[in-house]
């Protein structure tokens, strides 16, 4: 081994662990986020969030920037990085954007779907079903998305994918549930769901099952925007969960 291939893998190597270091700082401050741990507004501070971290504050900063990416942190000038605040307004827009582009990758996905696959995602969906009588929002969140990746994830256009993987990631911080405080939504959402594996069971023309996924997502912004209206929702500063 020469001296450049010793020098080429000792920089490989510190990249490969600045990058892992990086994905710990981003994962965790994420969770954080999507726990309401972090609260909208909450300062980022590169060294304390490091020294928790026992880490640099690099890898904290190009993590902080991935958050920024998605929308769920905020940089103001002379202020710093902060955890996003998210209007309803905003809340809207995301859900109808992430209504188009999951619908069109659930839609291309539909036939390359195997059996096992619709297997796995009835019994996801029957374990939300089971959720019902004993709710868990938090619980039934994690099962709800298990549910459409299975749906989603098959669909070949990468870039498609990742727009939905992005759409996501920017509604992860307003994820304690629309079905927390709307419960009739949580029951409408197991019987869509069972409607669209129905569909893609049968072989449906994919454009109708995009159209079925697309109103399933867009029937949970409209419960959420009722609920409002209503009072029913609580008093928060940001709207809650994707469906």
């Amino acid at each position: 081994m020469t001296t450049e291939d010793v020098t080429t893998s000792a920089v490989e190597t510190a990249f490969a662990g600045a990058l892992s270091k990086s994905q710990l700082a981003y994962d965790y401050l994420r969770d954080r986020i999507a726990l309401h741990e972090l609260s909208p507004g909450y300062r980022l501070v590169l060294q304390s969030i490091a020294g928790e971290l026992a880490m640099s504050v690099v890898p904290v900063r190009e993590a902080i920037r991935r958050l920024e990416a998605e929308g769920l942190v905020t940089y103001e000038r002379n202020v710093g990085a902060r955890v996003a605040m998210v209007d309803e307004q905003g809340y809207v827009d995301a859900m109808q954007a992430l209504g188009v582009v999951e619908g069109a990758a659930t839609g291309l996905s539909a036939p390359r779907i195997s059996g096992a696959d619709l297997e796995r995602a009835a019994e996801v969906n029957e374990h939300l079903r089971s959720l019902l009588d004993h709710f868990d929002p938090h619980a039934f969140t994690a099962l709800n998305r298990q549910f459409h990746s299975v749906l989603f994830e098959s669909c070949p256009n990468q870039l498609l994918l990742d727009m939905v993987h992005r759409g996501w990631a920017q509604l992860s911080g307003l994820r304690d549930s629309t079905f927390a405080f709307v419960p009739g939504r949580a029951h409408d959402s197991v019987a869509e769901h069972a409607h669209i594996l129905d569909l893609i069971a049968a072989r449906a023309d994919p454009l109708e099952i995009e159209i079925a996924a697309r109103n399933h997502r867009w029937a949970t912004m409209q419960a959420f925007l009722d609920a409002r209206a209503d009072g029913a929702a609580p008093h928060r500063t940001r709207p809650t969960e994707t469906q």
